[in-house]
């Protein structure tokens, strides 16, 4: 079973629509695939038009020892499984302050049912529901926006998941980077891109998601842009992109992550003289 975290610390890069779109390009490609929701705000859950499950039927499961994961009954869309995001995650969250709190996915895991993949969404901060994702992945893409502020996520991200794997997990690859939300028109999409390219070399995948209006709308039958406009440039981005992250999972090939510790995107170009607001590097936790 592969596993594979989508994570950006920077809100707004379209990662909800990664998770979705990535899960329904594998199970288009045969693979069994499984989505776990584990964003308290539950944006991918009400995405897909998957009403507030009990906590029974939750992701809060994988944090109860007594339950094995494969009892837990999934919601069955129709190219991927889900088990979706519950309301009481939030106040959960709260008691999940152990160093060993961040090993809960990885051990229900192994207890789980039958898939080719998991793939895990989480919030835009490091909570221990992103850690544990982190923790039981050996997979990571980071969505990121060619812009100042979730390049300055994407990179802070990128931080975590090396201190992940030299800590935590250390079957954790590189993460990818991903861009989305491509406009070619931008002269500051050109730059950004640039950027990461030059700094992160083979890391930033060659596929890029452009901007879709497809994309942009969610359907209330769990369904998504692959069934209402799969002739879509969005479509076809995510088909690529899901084939290229395929490629470098089967090729089994481990990597690294390079050794880059400052963090500082290029100057902001596109309104010269405005200067964007300076983004607040997110907090960590004491066992990080």
């Amino acid at each position: 079973m592969t596993t594979l975290a989508i994570c950006n610390h920077k809100g707004g890069t379209g990662k909800t629509t990664t998770v979705v779109h990535t899960a329904a390009a594998l199970g288009l490609s045969g693979y069994r695939t499984l989505v776990i929701d584990l964003d308290p705000q539950g944006f991918l859950t009400r995405y897909l038009g998957i009403e507030e499950p009990p906590i029974e039927a939750s992701s809060l499961m994988l944090f109860d020892h007594q339950v094995k994961l494969r009892d837990v009954p999934v919601q069955r869309l129709k190219h991927f499984d889900v088990l979706p995001a519950s309301a009481s995650m939030t106040k959960v969250l709260r008691k999940l302050n152990r160093p060993t709190d961040v090993f809960w996915a990885k051990e229900a895991l192994q207890t789980g049912p039958d898939y080719d993949l998991v793939v895990f969404d989480t919030a835009a901060a490091v909570t221990a529901y992103s850690l544990n994702a982190l923790v039981a992945s050996r997979y990571a893409l980071i969505p990121v926006t060619p812009e100042y502020q979730p390049v300055y996520g994407a990179e802070q991200t990128y931080q975590t998941i090396r201190q992940v794997r030299e800590k935590l997990n250390p079957d954790l690859q590189a993460p990818f980077f991903l861009f989305t939300q491509v406009d070619g028109r931008k002269r500051s999409h050109h730059q950004f891109r640039r950027y990461l390219r030059a700094r992160y070399g083979d890391l930033v995948m060659r596929s890029i998601i452009r901007t879709s209006t497809a994309l942009s709308q969610a359907y209330d039958d769990g369904t998504t842009a692959f069934e209402h406009a799969p002739t879509s440039r969005g479509v076809r981005d995510y088909a690529n992109a899901t084939d290229e992250l395929l490629r470098h999972v089967q090729a089994g090939t481990p990597r690294t992550a390079p050794e880059i510790t400052a963090v500082e995107p290029p100057a902001y170009e596109e309104a010269p003289g405005e200067e964007p607001p300076r983004p607040v590097a997110p907090e960590r936790p004491a066992w990080l």
